[in-house]
């Protein structure tokens, strides 16, 4: 996933990474999913968007092929197709006319369509055509909604419609209600293979694209939380546009050109230097400038021979090649003394830290190295764990042992959350 804010090169950026796998014989699939649809606009050509069907795939170099997905004409086919199947049924009286409903109105119903973009993607990884898969997802924030999606739209099935009930609906007599629990466990089992693919951490991870300015980074640090909470593998960041370095001006007097630039060089370096002591975990990546816009096949290809495939984003579907390759080139470099490998899934982890019985303190270690410790908020529903920051809250079921504790301390650990639990005297085995 190639993620950054809008104007930050990361579409450029993912074509070029793109042309740099087809060079050395991977089939790629460069797939858009931010609506504004730059994906074209970056190789320089159109995608046809005809109302109401699906933008096919197109073939742009060999081993090289690149989809702009329509949120929008993907609902509308599905809804076609749901639709179809059951007006061939006439005997079944399901209650409601599907024909009276026009697709645009399902719009409106939170997570819709970025469920539909993420199901798609995961069949394209599901299919042998494909070995490297990179996604060039729409702005921050939008991108945390999708990547939030999946967890969400099953945590609030399963509280509604409880997995047993379904099951016992599926093969009950009712035939609506059988029809309906059939149709969800389909939903649930594709938003499943989603949600999985998400958190596999072998095969899915994240590049966030950035600029050596302040309030990029400031964005950026708060980006790192929110991955780090949703537990996808932030595997780079690409800090974009770098002036490259200039021999020391003479003595003699400096034109103001000069001076600015050796300015703003300088206001850089001094950027990407907070940068990589915020997150010295994580490879800071350095893209340099390259003067003229890449725009087209052409000099998208040109950029890829200078872009570095280090800690490349390898997101493979069956019989891929999923192993991580560290290449540096002249383009995107490190220039860190020393670059630690990216750290391991930190899924949340739970000890027993002292006591036995009523009297035993448990610790549930989560990373999350939050950007502003004001914005941590922690919450208790049934059996689940809701914690939030840096505007982006999720949901965690419990481990069993914790079920039956109440949460007694909670404290920020160099950048780990740990929140710690005593025996709930009511619920506890005597």
């Amino acid at each position: 996933m190639f993620v950054g804010k809008g104007g930050v090169g990361k579409t450029t950026l993912a074509c070029a990474q793109a042309m740099g796998y087809a060079r050395e014989g991977q089939r790629v699939l460069v797939a858009s999913l931010d609506q504004a649809h730059s994906l074209g606009d970056a190789l320089g050509f159109r995608f046809a968007h005809d109302a109401g069907a699906v933008p096919g795939i197109i073939r742009v170099v060999p081993g090289l092929e690149v989809i702009e997905l329509d949120s929008l004409a993907l609902l509308e086919e599905r809804f076609r197709d749901v639709a179809d199947v059951l007006a061939a049924d006439p005997g079944h009286d399901h209650g409601f006319d599907l024909g009276a409903l026009d697709p645009a109105e399902l719009t409106g119903l939170p997570g819709v369509q970025e469920l539909l973009l993420l199901v798609e993607i995961a069949q394209y990884a599901d299919d042998d055509e494909w070995d490297v898969i990179v996604l060039d997802c729409p702005p921050t924030a939008d991108m945390l909604r999708i990547v939030t999606a999946p967890e969400t739209l099953l945590g609030y099935l399963d509280r509604i419609w409880p997995p047993h009930q379904r099951m016992m609906s599926a093969v009950g007599t009712d035939l609506r209600r059988a029809v309906l629990a059939a149709t969800t466990q389909r939903i649930v089992a594709a938003v499943t293979e989603v949600r999985d693919l998400l958190a596999d951490r072998d095969r899915t991870s994240a590049r966030l694209i950035t600029l050596a300015e302040r309030v990029a980074v400031a964005e950026s640090a708060r980006v790192r939380s929110a991955t780090a909470l949703l537990g996808l593998r932030l595997q780079a960041v690409v800090v974009n546009k770098v002036l490259p370095a200039v021999p020391p001006p003479g003595p003699e007097p400096q034109h103001p050109a000069v001076r600015w630039y050796m300015h703003r060089y300088a206001e850089q370096l001094d950027v990407i230097g907070g940068l990589r002591r915020s997150m010295p975990e994580i490879p800071i990546l350095v893209a340099a400038h390259t003067g003229a816009e890449p725009v087209g096949i052409a000099p998208l290809a040109g950029l890829s021979c200078v872009v570095a495939a280090e800690g490349a984003v390898s997101e493979s579907g069956t019989g891929g090649d999923d192993s991580v390759r560290y290449d540096s080139g002249p383009g995107m470099r490190d220039d860190a003394d020393s670059a630690d490998p990216v750290p391991a899934a930190a899924v949340p982890a739970v000890r027993l830290e002292s006591g036995a019985g009523l009297h035993s303190v448990y610790a549930l270690r989560i990373q999350l190295p939050v950007a502003d410790p004001a914005t941590l908020r922690l919450g208790r529903v049934e059996d689940d764990l809701i914690v939030g920051a840096d505007g982006v809250r999720r949901r965690l079921r419990l481990a069993p042992v914790l079920r039956r504790c109440t949460v007694s301390t909670a404290e920020l650990d160099n950048g780990y959350l740990v929140i710690r639990f005593r025996p709930d005297p009511q619920e506890w085995p005597k």
